[in-house]
């Protein structure tokens, strides 16, 4: 599926202006961490990760 997501992004324009940022989530009903994977623009990095927000 990712592969599809890269192939999309590298046809257009501002494809260097994205990263791809993977962050471990808790579950609060198992305990056990899952990994959320999205698309972040590169300025907008530093801030998704101290939030958790786009």
């Amino acid at each position: 599926m990712a592969k599809k997501v890269v192939a999309t992004l590298k046809t257009t324009e501002n494809a260097k202006n994205w990263a791809k940022v993977i962050r471990a989530v808790k579950s609060e009903k198992t305990g056990a961490y899952t990994f959320r994977e999205e698309m972040v623009l590169l300025d907008k990095v530093q801030d998704y990760l101290a939030t958790g927000n786009k």
